[in-house]
């Protein structure tokens, strides 16, 4: 099933019979263009969400991509996490440490968490200064349409009501144009602090595959794909997501319901 989306952007839509065979395909996926663009770059930005992309990357640390990918050279970034201590069960960082990162070889010197010990706004700034400083010593590109940081790829997923990092539909900065990284105190899904790229970086990425499992996203998938109007005067976050070069939607059969 083809989009209509801006000539910039390929776009495709995948459906699955199951849980277990979007885990399978994401896998293949994303070793595929590890393996593409360590081959073009010498190295491979991954950016990471929370919520059930760690467990859909299970296949990841298992035969044979556990021992076929270059885990060296990947870079390991998050596109929004909590403003919480990075043990917390609240933290994505934790999330990705338990379920991926702890299973593979990848340096830590290589993943890149949030300082802690910040507020909301300090920790949004000392992120975007860490990508700054990465991108002054070309480790991360910049986009030559956008100015901002280009990631290879990012693995993204999405609330009901059509949230994607952590930009809400109802707060202000899923509009924010000109920073990389902000913050927000009053997230309306718990813990409200938290720290989010803005849609310029996300849609600066080269690849995006937005992995989207289950009946409750049902509703919401038919919004952003199938025409459904959307609610309110805006169109929902999950339907602003554009990166550069391709974007993926893997779909279950239970989340692609509804189309």
């Amino acid at each position: 099933m083809a989009l209509a989306t801006p000539e910039k952007c390929k776009s495709q839509v995948l459906k699955f019979d199951s849980e277990e065979h979007v885990a399978v395909a994401v896998a293949k996926y994303t070793a595929d263009l590890s393996e593409k663009y360590v081959k073009e770059k010498g190295s491979f930005s991954v950016v990471l969400s929370g919520g059930t992309l760690i467990e859909t990357l299970r296949k990841l640390v298992e035969s044979p991509y556990k021992d076929s990918v270059d885990w060296s050279k990947w870079l390991i970034f998050w596109v929004d996490e909590r403003v919480v201590p990075l043990d917390d069960d609240d933290s994505n960082y934790k999330l990705a440490y338990d379920g991926f990162l702890s299973k593979v070889p990848i340096s830590p010197s290589n993943i890149y968490a949030i300082n802690d010990k910040f507020s909301p706004e300090g920790a949004a700034d000392e992120y975007e200064a860490r990508l700054k400083h990465l991108v002054k010593r070309k480790i991360i590109p910049i986009s030559d349409a956008t100015g901002f940081p280009k990631f290879d790829l990012m693995l993204l997923g999405m609330g009901p009501d059509g949230h994607v990092a952590s930009l809400f539909p109802t707060r202000q900065q899923r509009y924010e144009k000109k920073r990389w990284v902000t913050f927000i105190t009053d997230s309306p899904k718990p813990p409200p602090p938290r720290i989010t790229f803005t849609f310029p970086v996300i849609n600066s990425a080269s690849e995006i595959a937005m992995v989207i499992t289950g009946a409750e996203l049902a509703n919401t998938v038919k919004i952003a794909l199938g025409g459904e109007p959307f609610p309110g005067p805006s169109p929902l976050p999950c339907m602003e997501v554009l990166p550069e070069e391709e974007l993926t939607w893997f779909l279950d059969k239970d989340a692609a319901s509804k189309l």
